[in-house]
């Protein structure tokens, strides 16, 4: 109980540390620039500790957790016994081996996708300010799909081992074609995308994950191969709306020609 209670200390000061400069900054320039009382000081300062309060406790679930837990999946999604059963255990999995494990990757990917806060409400706002004309579901859904494509190839590049700006440069390259060519509304939307998928659920997941397969997967190390799933996890969302906005154009032009 002790070493409970001590980690939620020592989690509450280091999150009232990191939260402190943001909080000086917003009530130094309502004071001293804008020169003007905070309006609502008691409710400002309830949220302040709702925020202290909920990142703590979203730090600690995270270390007590999802660490544990995204590593453990790892762990034994890789082990030879489980790839090829017990009678082959010694044998060395080769990269058409881990299946299982792109299949994992993937269903992470899209449920942190759809669960993502941020996403819903980059969601609503963009079917709000659109008149309707971008769906809530259909964007979460194109984010999600890129979310789990890029997590999928990002485990393929670190089971393989190959370099990660291989995958960057060539997903850049599409980034840019389909920019040029996709409706431009869609196109400041779905760069927006890939950042709200770097939220609070699917980072935690992600790293646990990464590193989890680094540390199981053979001659890969934590450091140079553990990260970078991010790097795809938030880039081929792009690639998703983008898409997603270009087949919808393709078939709302088919159907006016329709008879």
């Amino acid at each position: 109980m002790n070493g409970h209670l001590q980690l939620i200390l020592d989690t509450l000061g280091g999150t009232l540390r990191d939260v402190l400069p943001i909080a000086v900054v917003i009530f130094g320039f309502q004071l001293f620039v804008l020169r003007q009382r905070i309006p609502h000081l008691k409710q400002v300062l309830t949220g302040f500790v709702y925020v202290l309060i909920g990142l703590s406790l979203f730090l600690i679930g995270l270390q007590e957790a999802l660490f544990p837990l995204g590593s453990l999946m790892a762990q034994q999604l890789t082990d030879p016994a489980f790839i090829f059963g017990a009678g082959k255990a010694t044998a060395t999995p080769q990269w058409h081996d881990y299946l299982w494990v792109y299949a994992f990757g993937a269903a992470v990917g899209f449920a942190a996708a759809i669960a993502e806060p941020a996403l819903m409400a980059v969601s609503l706002k963009a079917h709000a300010v659109s008149g309707g004309a971008i769906g809530v579901l259909g964007l979460r859904v194109a984010v999600a799909l890129g979310a789990a494509f890029g997590i999928v190839l990002g485990t393929f590049r670190l089971v393989t081992g190959t370099p990660l700006h291989y995958y960057i440069i060539a997903a850049y390259v599409i980034v840019i074609i389909q920019t040029l060519f996709a409706p431009r509304a869609i196109v400041p939307l779905a760069y927006d995308s890939g950042g709200v998928t770097t939220s609070t659920v699917t980072v935690p997941l992600v790293t646990a994950l990464g590193l989890g397969l680094a540390t199981q997967v053979p001659g890969r190390d934590p450091l140079l191969d553990g990260f970078g799933l991010i790097a795809t996890t938030c880039l081929f969302p792009i690639i998703s709306v983008m898409g997603y906005a270009q087949i919808s154009e393709w078939r709302a032009r088919r159907a006016r020609h329709l008879p």
